[in-house]
């Protein structure tokens, strides 16, 4: 009977080691899922802030540049559907702050790469809503 007793215990206590150590592994591999996730999205975030920004120059040069050819209004356009797109990314990728300084900036690159803004220049009127989105997506990134 004692040693029946003791097969049993052995085995629970077996069952219970296994147990303990699935429940474990389990956890690690959803820790290290989690962590890769999060990776992949600041990696994303990453690239999408990094074309955000130079689809905004290119529109802030032909703003520099304009001249009113139907090759200048071409790429304008192109270059402001690519912008507002980012923008819509930025939405979905970001939170409603970031997204809102986005916003803004794309107004503001919109305005004027279309005409001149009266009483300051271009690069003035660009300053305020462009810091304020760099400034706002480096806090994110943190």
């Amino acid at each position: 009977m004692a040693s029946m007793i003791g097969v049993v215990l052995g085995g629970g206590l077996s069952y219970l080691t296994q147990l303990t150590t699935q429940r474990q592994a389990n956890r690690n591999e959803d820790k290290r899922q989690t962590k890769a996730l999060a990776e992949a999205r600041r990696a994303e975030q990453l690239d999408l802030l990094r074309q955000f920004i130079q689809i905004a120059q290119r529109a802030e040069r032909l703003a520099e540049d304009r001249d009113g050819s139907s090759e200048w209004v071409t790429a304008a356009k192109n270059v402001m559907d690519d912008l507002w797109a980012c923008e819509r990314v930025i939405h979905i990728l970001f939170t409603p702050t970031l997204h809102e300084q986005a916003r803004r900036y794309v107004k503001a690159t919109n305005d004027v790469l279309w005409e001149e803004p009266a009483d300051v220049s271009m690069w003035d009127y660009l300053e305020g809503p462009k810091t304020n989105f760099l400034d706002v997506a480096r806090t994110e990134l943190a």
